[in-house]
């Protein structure tokens, strides 16, 4: 299998609600990051959105998806820690917790993704 087609017919339904996932909580960051690009905070934002977009073009090239379930764990969980340590005690604005629960919702896919092709 090359990197340079797309490789879908081993996508399940879990994997495809993952990307959806990804895909949201990927615009969320570039939203917000845009928003407040001038900031170390923004700049963040823009790069973990640009993250969650190139995670699911190489899940659809097939670029190593068990690496990418394994990397994506913490990279996301790294993610909703950050946002409760940075908003504390302001956590509840409902983009932020949207995004959390699409988030976490996220990992607890991955998890089951990484255990599946292990």
């Amino acid at each position: 299998m090359t990197a340079s087609t797309f490789e879908t017919s081993s996508l399940t339904r879990l994997h495809w609600i993952g990307i959806v996932l990804a895909l949201v909580t990927g615009v969320v960051h570039l939203y917000f990051g845009v928003t407040a690009l001038d900031t170390l905070q923004g700049a963040s934002f823009v790069l973990a959105g640009i993250a969650f977009f190139v995670a699911v073009l190489f899940l659809l090239l097939d670029v190593r998806r068990r690496l990418l379930y394994l990397v994506g764990i913490p990279f996301v969980a790294v993610q909703v820690v950050l946002y409760f340590y940075l908003n504390w005690p302001n956590v509840l604005s409902p983009g932020g917790i949207g995004d959390k629960i699409v988030q976490v919702t996220l990992i607890a896919i991955l998890v089951v993704l990484y255990r599946r092709e292990s």
